[in-house]
This record gives structure tokens, sequence and C-alpha cells, in this order.
């Protein structure tokens, strides 16, 4: 990662998501989505072991969306052609990578808001308390136990930044950038799951 700025170009992907979203006006194009998300897949490595699993999921999951952009332009579509192929819920469907990747982002979303306000160089309770919000209740006491114990394991606050090639003061404004913009974005991911009453917490 040496000279790049992974933050900077996930806030940036992700402000023109929102802006996407706020118009109203168009449906979220599959391609510029995965194309995001991807960038986010560096953080996870840069967390170290507690998020492994995650990493290895995510990265797959996005793959599939970016692979699935291919022949589906936006995320309704998407959700519908699984609809239509009573394929929503079976494993290795796009609405379940979707759902599985929307995670990845709110995880990280309670991440940075977890960095921002917690004091001291330690990543453990921003970790552990965006682990419990966002992905435990998905986890079998296998992975919640693995986790748990990855957790001593985490880089401190200024090794992650030193890895980002950020200062404090730069990251914050990435991270609240992010925050800022992805929030509308898992808002309208949700939406699209409720309004065709496929439930999220499967």
């Amino acid at each position: 990662m040496a000279n790049e700025k992974p933050l900077r170009k996930i806030s940036e992907a992700f402000k023109e998501l929102e802006a996407a979203v706020n118009s109203q006006t168009a449906e979220i194009e599959v391609a510029p989505f995965s194309s995001a998300c991807s960038l986010v897949s560096p953080l996870f490595g840069c967390l170290g072991i507690a998020f492994k699993f995650a990493e290895i999921d995510y990265v797959a999951k996005v793959h599939d969306l970016a692979e699935a952009s291919k022949s589906i332009s936006t995320l309704p579509i998407l959700l519908d052609r699984d609809i239509e192929g009573d394929s929503v819920r079976k494993a290795g469907s796009h609405s379940r990578n979707l759902l599985r990747v929307k995670r990845g982002l709110d995880m990280v979303r309670v991440l940075f808001e977890q960095i921002i306000v917690t004091k001291g160089n330690s990543l453990k309770d921003a970790a552990s308390k965006a682990y419990a919000q966002v992905f435990a209740p998905h986890h079998g006491w296998v992975i919640r136990k693995a986790v748990a114990a990855g957790m001593y394991a985490l880089p401190t606050k200024e090794q992650l930044l030193h890895k980002l090639n950020e200062d404090e003061n730069s990251a914050r404004v990435q991270m609240q950038n992010y925050i800022a913009a992805s929030t509308p974005l898992i808002l309208y991911i949700d939406k699209l799951f409720h309004s065709r009453k496929l439930g999220l917490d499967w």
C-alpha cells in the first residue's frame, strides 16, 4: 500500500454512490457498487487475524457481484432476478451475497464511528463493538470465540493509520466522509430487501 491512500479512495467512491441514492431518480448500478465495495477489502486485511474470516468472505462476495454486473444492471434487478428464480436464500445467490457485503460495509461504518470516539491507541473496544453490533448476531459460537481471541492480535490505531498512509486528523476526515456516505446507501439496500418482504436476518 506504499503511497496509496485507500481511505481517500473509499470515501470518494462512496460519495458518488451516496449522490446516486440521494438523487432518487436512478437505481444503484451493480458495477460501480461492486467497484466501490472492492476498495474496502484491504481494510479487513489491515485488521489482522480477528477479521480474516470477514476478509475472505467479503472479497468472494464482492467478486460475485462484480461478475453479476456483466449481465445485471442495477441492485433492484439483481434481487428481482433471484425472486423470479426462487433462489434468494440459496447459498451463493447474488441476493445473499449482497446482504453479506452490506453487512461488511456496515461493520466498517460502525468501526469508524467507534475509532473516532474512542480515546487511546487500542482498537480492541472499537472493533469488538463493531463486530458485536453487525456480525455477531449472525455467527455461531465457534466463529464468535475465534474472533474474540483474534481481537488480542489487532494492530494499534497508530499501526493501522500507518498502513493506510494517514495521520489521525486526515484519517478522521476520511472516516467521517465514509460514515456519512455509506449510511444512506446501507439504508437504501435495507429498503430494497424490506420492500420485497425478504427480511435481513438470514
